[in-house]
């Protein structure tokens, strides 16, 4: 069987994690790193990779895992595709999905390759149980609740505010699908908690939700990884009123992550070119394996 290559672009926790979930999954092999620095001070764990800082210097890769903050998806997407590479990522701003794959489909179609957006746990992996409940009760309300946990997008986004040296966003599910942003920064010397507060406040990912901020002496000795998510609808199956259905799952968020984008590298070999969310891939192309066998098992 010729193995899947895969490249993962960045190195943060996502991009650990993707690089555990690779090492076991038998169909991959990892074609490599691409990091900002290059091979410059290599983790020990990359031993056995090469690590590099433009994936051009790497061979015979099939798709990038975009391992990297939300807002640079697009930019390293846009170097990536008219190599012919897919690329795969755990892009997270609601409200610029549509728009974020209506662009990229323009490049796939010109490039024949297939990229899959989106592709985290939500979006990602609850959007498709949403998608399924709202089939089974076509009228109705459906509500995601989050946490308590970590949000790494959330986080991300702090930490490139000004006057931040490090951050930790929490978020607390209040019910109904809204939530708390509890927000914990280490300061730079002479930031001001004000400004810093304002700025997160203003950000589309701060601007909606009830928002705290709060200054701590260490980010680390508040940090837990852990996250969750309630999913719940109520409706009508047919003309039958009070169907519900609820999913809830507790996860270490970013090795959830990595595990749902090398599903849909996966998967992405399995596409016609183009630009996919995961509601668009049916749910067995996420899975190694001959698909005969695991439709005897699975259905």
């Amino acid at each position: 069987m010729k193995k899947i290559r895969a490249a993962v672009v960045g190195y943060g926790n996502i991009g650990r994690f993707t690089v555990e979930a690779l090492e076991a999954a038998e169909d991959f092999e990892i074609a490599g790193i691409v990091r900002r620095n290059g091979s410059d001070n290599k983790p020990l764990e990359l031993t056995p990779y090469e690590v590099v800082k433009d994936i051009r210097e790497l061979k015979d890769v099939d798709v990038a895992i975009l391992a990297a903050p939300t807002r640079s998806c697009e930019e390293f997407a846009r170097q990536i595709l008219p190599l012919g590479i897919n690329t795969v990522d755990s892009f997270d701003i609601h409200t610029d999905i549509r728009g974020y794959r209506e662009r990229l489909m323009e490049i796939n179609k010109q490039t024949s390759t297939v990229s899959v957006i989106a592709a985290g746990w939500d979006p990602g992996s609850d959007s498709v149980v949403r998608t399924l409940m709202q089939s089974l009760a076509p009228k109705g309300l459906s509500y995601t609740n989050f946490g308590p946990g970590m949000s790494m997008g959330h986080s991300v986004c702090v930490r490139s505010k000004e006057g931040v040296k490090n951050a930790l966003s929490v978020t607390i599910p209040l019910g109904e699908g809204i939530h708390r942003r509890m927000v914990y920064v280490e300061l730079e010397d002479g930031a001001r908690l004000e400004d810093v507060t304002a700025a997160i406040k203003a950000d589309p990912y701060f601007a909606h939700d009830e928002t705290h901020v709060f200054a701590v002496a260490s980010v680390d000795d508040v940090r837990d990884m852990g996250h969750g998510v309630n999913l719940v609808r109520k409706g009508v199956s047919g003309k039958t009123q009070n169907q519900r259905f609820e999913f809830n799952m507790q996860i270490n968020n970013p090795a959830l992550t990595a595990q749902v984008l090398v599903n849909v590298a996966r998967a992405s070999l399995r596409q016609q070119p183009g630009c996919y969310t995961m509601v668009e891939i049916p749910v067995i192309d996420l899975l190694p394996g001959d698909r005969a066998e695991l439709i005897e098992h699975l259905v």
